[in-house]
């Protein structure tokens, strides 16, 4: 496909500006010019509209195809609440005005779903109070860690590191060393979960806090999370929620109820809105009364009278997170998307996911190694081990998805499980397309027993075929492909 530049062709006009009524020379100050002409493509409106979408439909997205992502919950998003977040009120109201004396009552709505927002995502995950600042997953594990942090300055507790199994989220210590913790990982015993018997061993007088992903990235939900819990507290360290794989539990099971002390949401995970791309994103954070007061400012609150302001004087909080009040549009997004559902609604949303990732586990454990066979939760991770004596990996096998159209699972992830396979169907599929998905991994199983050197150049079907992916991974810059 050529650059749009490529298809210009001299003297060709899509667009036509009247006569600019502004001397260059006389009305514009010389720091302001151009030091060269702005060179663009001559092309005509067709020209241009073919370019752009012939270029769209090279795009893989969700609107036209099934994600089969685990890790991510790559949901279909009801245009519903895309809707709702572009309504002018909303879009068309200037951060700052929340600020003016007068302002405040101009963002009434806004402010008020910021602070309903809050007050159901308290009830969801079983919290007492909410920030909705943080701007992605990463940034509310981020936070949660500061108000650990703060918490444990107030106290004059001396604690020195935070306690995170081997198939967390690898931003988990990330998060963690930035806060200034050592990192104490505990592996997973054979059934997916953290090793309670390594776990009792590393706890002691200095553990900060436990950070966990549940259910875990094995897609199993650890049964033994109020022994946890309580041997945590035992220490008056804290229990983090990694809430990334809220979806599988949403509705059923609120984690402040089985001992955690904070949590982050991935709005974009669970509630409906953009994923993927780099964002944008959504990660508030819900703590425990005892953490209230470290929380981030501003905080929206209520008067007596209904009315909603920002408030700012907490002398403990660990201050401002981000600038104004987190990513208003997606907050909005979820938002909609709750009151759209209501309560039966989100009890379905991960009634179904469950439902569609044990079909999944079902019909291909015949056919790849499932890691943990029993029943999991949202995801079901498979090993490529059985195809690898045949010379085929987890990595070629998403090689022969791509061809087929369909986007891989992740591979290689988590890092616990050799030639990992993480499917997740998500709520949203139907069964015929988690069957049309079931069909071609079994295909795949199968040529791989007939020809396998067929995989190794595989996709076929693509601009590139096998870029080394280390090296783009390292030096993105530089041409890296073989």
């Amino acid at each position: 496909m050529k650059l749009i530049f490529e298809k210009s062709v001299a003297g060709r006009q899509g667009f036509y500006l009247p006569q600019s009524d502004v001397d260059v020379k006389a009305d514009i100050p010389l720091k302001y010019r151009r030091e060269k002409d702005c060179v663009l493509p001559e092309v005509s409106e067709l020209d241009v509209v073919r370019h752009y979408t012939l270029l769209s439909q090279r795009n893989y997205c969700v609107d036209a195809n099934f994600y089969p992502l685990g890790s991510c919950t790559m949901k279909y998003n009801p245009k519903f609440t895309e809707t709702a977040a572009a309504l002018p009120a909303l879009t068309e109201a200037h951060p700052l005005l929340p600020q003016l004396k007068k302002g405040e009552r101009w963002v009434q709505g806004s402010l008020e779903i910021l602070y309903e927002m809050e007050q159901w995502l308290c009830e969801i995950a079983g919290m007492d109070a909410f920030t909705m600042q943080p701007l992605a997953g990463a940034h509310g594990e981020l936070t949660g860690v500061m108000m650990i942090a703060a918490y444990h300055r107030a106290k004059g507790n001396k604690k020195t590191h935070i306690i995170i199994p081997d198939s967390a989220h690898g931003t988990n210590p990330a998060s963690a060393a930035i806060a200034g913790y050592e990192i104490v990982t505990i592996p997973s015993d054979k059934n997916g979960v953290m090793d309670l018997k390594i776990l009792k061993e590393k706890i002691n007088s200095e553990t900060a806090a436990v950070m966990i992903t549940c259910p875990d990235t094995h897609g199993v939900f650890n049964p033994q999370i109020d022994q946890i819990a309580a041997q945590v507290h035992g220490v008056d360290g804290l229990m983090y929620y990694d809430g990334a794989n809220l979806n599988a539990i949403l509705g059923r099971c609120r984690p402040g109820d089985v001992g955690f002390d904070v949590v982050h949401i991935n709005l974009h995970k669970t509630f409906a809105t953009p994923h993927g791309g780099g964002g944008p994103g959504a990660g508030p954070v819900g703590v425990k009364e005892k953490l209230a007061p470290f929380l981030p400012v501003s905080r929206v609150m209520r008067r007596t009278d209904k009315t909603y302001y920002l408030k700012y004087d907490f002398s403990e909080s660990i201050g401002y997170i981000s600038s104004f009040y987190g990513n208003f549009g997606i907050i909005v997004r979820a938002f909609a998307y709750m009151l759209m559902l209501g309560k039966e609604g989100l009890l379905a949303t991960s009634g179904h996911a469950v439902l569609n990732a044990n079909y999944i586990r079902v019909r291909l454990k015949e056919y790849y190694e499932c890691a943990f066979d029993r029943i999991c939760m949202h995801e079901c991770v498979f090993s490529a081990v059985k195809q690898v004596e045949r010379g085929v990996h987890a990595i070629d096998i998403a090689k022969y998805l791509i061809d087929q159209r369909m986007h891989p699972p992740t591979v290689y992830f988590p890092m616990t499980v050799k030639e990992a396979i993480m499917v997740e169907p998500t709520e949203t599929e139907s069964k015929d397309t988690m069957d049309t998905f079931i069909e071609t991994m079994i295909a795949a199983d199968k040529l791989s027993r007939d020809n396998p050197q067929a995989f190794h150049d595989m996709p076929k079907t693509m601009p590139i075929s096998r870029p080394d992916e280390t090296k783009a991974a390292r030096d993105c810059r530089t041409q890296c492909f073989s």
